[in-house]
């Protein structure tokens, strides 16, 4: 068995930097090559044409091209084209894509076609309340109309997209992975440290968590509060949201903030050892890396509780569930952790042995390989 995914991102030297997307994709890959299925990824819009041998996966790239008029039509039936001589000369038995932007919309390719829910633009922009382009709609509808088979890393994730896009189909839910063995607890904890880690954007709840933090910096002075990843402009408000943040924040609070913009994936690592908690207030996500990997690592976590959320933590358990908006709940949890040590250890360590037991790569990898077999036969 063959498998390939096409993807617009994925983690390696020789193809940029890569996202939740991405990451999510390597891992499940490696672990299913690790378990004897052959595996091929094929990534566009790069800087050549080349095939790239890693460690027993085939990393197809495909160059990026730029037509005078409808780019997004022309270079799919471009990419289309090269991905059908890579399946017959490699035998690829099935191609895996993501939702995100309606990656196969006028593609025939040679062999099934598998569709993976990761969030697609069109279902952040409903969660989000925001419109969406028209042509982003229907690329992404035309890429579920080409899926033979249709997985979701959420079951929330697959009831919001079926009802958007009205589909009238099942979708196979696989959530997604993590390697808990590249993700080990450190004992390299610091005192009073709040970690938010990802892409700095209203939709991530990272005002709501300014806002809890104002609250919270008045019975904990000491406390420091760390935003770690890349700025974004703000859809509502067209400014920088790390400066929308210093705004939100009072004078006291903006003394104990520390903005740091992008690191090398393994000094991230280093920032989850040392955080006291991590909080991740997000109001949009599908099945978040980011999640996994602070449970992975046994760090305290205080998260949002929206759909999603209540199929990956459990409330007092692996840690706490809020609502973003409830500032004042919010910044509540936040201070129990940062007070009590032993319960930050004890909610940690449940949270690694709810990834061991559901979402480490060795039990996933098994239900992958189970609904790709179903799907070829």
């Amino acid at each position: 068995m063959h498998i390939a995914f096409l993807t617009p991102e994925y983690p390696d030297t020789a193809t940029g930097k890569s996202g939740g997307l991405g990451t999510s994709i390597k891992n499940i890959a490696i672990a299913l090559q690790i378990n004897g299925v052959k595996i091929s990824v094929i990534v566009p819009y790069q800087d050549k044409t080349e095939v790239i041998e890693r460690n027993g996966i085939t990393l197809f790239k495909i160059k990026k091209e730029n037509y005078p008029i409808a780019n997004w039509y022309f270079y799919k039936k471009k990419v289309s084209k090269t991905i059908n001589v890579f399946i017959k000369e490699y035998q690829i038995d099935l191609i895996e894509a993501p939702d995100w932007t309606g990656i196969t919309a006028f593609m025939k390719l040679d062999c099934p076609i598998s569709v993976r829910l990761n969030g697609s633009d069109a279902y952040f922009c409903h969660i989000d309340g925001r419109p969406q382009k028209k042509k982003n709609f229907l690329l992404e509808k035309l890429n579920f109309k080409n899926a033979a088979g249709l997985l979701s890393a959420s079951s929330f994730t697959a009831q919001i997209t079926k009802k958007v896009f009205q589909i009238d189909r099942e979708f196979t839910i696989i959530h997604n992975a993590i390697d808990d063995h590249a993700f080990l607890p450190q004992d390299k904890e610091v005192e009073n440290q709040i970690l938010y880690f990802g892409t700095c954007i209203r939709k991530k709840g990272v005002l709501d968590l300014a806002q809890a933090f104002n609250l919270l910096i008045e019975k904990r002075s000491q406390t420091e509060l760390l935003f770690l990843g890349k700025d974004t402009i703000d859809y509502k408000e067209n400014k920088s949201t790390i400066e929308l943040i210093k705004k939100a924040l009072t004078q006291k609070a903006i003394q104990n903030t520390r903005f740091i913009k992008e690191v090398p994936y393994q000094e991230v690592h280093d920032y989850l050892a040392a955080a006291t908690v991590i909080c991740l207030p997000s109001y949009a996500e599908a099945y978040p890396m980011t999640w996994l990997e602070a449970m992975s690592m046994e760090k305290a976590l205080v998260t949002s509780d929206i759909g999603w959320a209540k199929e990956m933590m459990v409330h007092e358990q692996t840690g706490f569930m809020v609502h973003p908006s409830k500032h004042s709940d919010l910044a509540d949890h936040l201070y129990q952790f940062l007070e009590d040590k032993n319960l930050r250890a004890q909610m940690g360590k449940n949270a690694r042995q709810r990834v061991q037991k559901h979402f480490s790569t060795e039990v996933i990898v098994k239900q992958n390989i189970s609904y790709y077999k179903n799907l070829l036969t």
